[in-house]
């Protein structure tokens, strides 16, 4: 990640980080032109995702399955594997 100095637009650095939250950390940055010697307190925010993980994603599904009655897990699997020999 680049930051860059809202005073002079030259290239910053990251000095420090505040983990607020998993989601919320304050950066507290720095100009790196001597000559400028801006400091400010930027923030990174988690919004949302694009794509859930995968991992997660096969966990809620077999979870899901998992509390299915029998019959109906049975059924599923008949499903699935007459879908895959079409």
């Amino acid at each position: 990640m680049r930051i860059y100095c809202t005073a002079c637009d030259h290239k910053g650095r990251i000095s420090s980080r505040e983990e607020i939250t998993r989601g919320y950390v304050k950066l507290y940055c720095q100009c790196l032109d001597a000559q400028c010697g801006h400091t400010w307190v930027s923030e990174l925010t988690f919004k949302h995702s694009l794509r859930p993980p995968t991992q997660r994603l096969e966990t809620l599904l077999f979870e899901r399955i998992r509390n299915l009655p029998a019959e109906q897990q049975q059924e599923l699997f008949l499903q699935v594997g007459a879908s895959q020999h079409v």
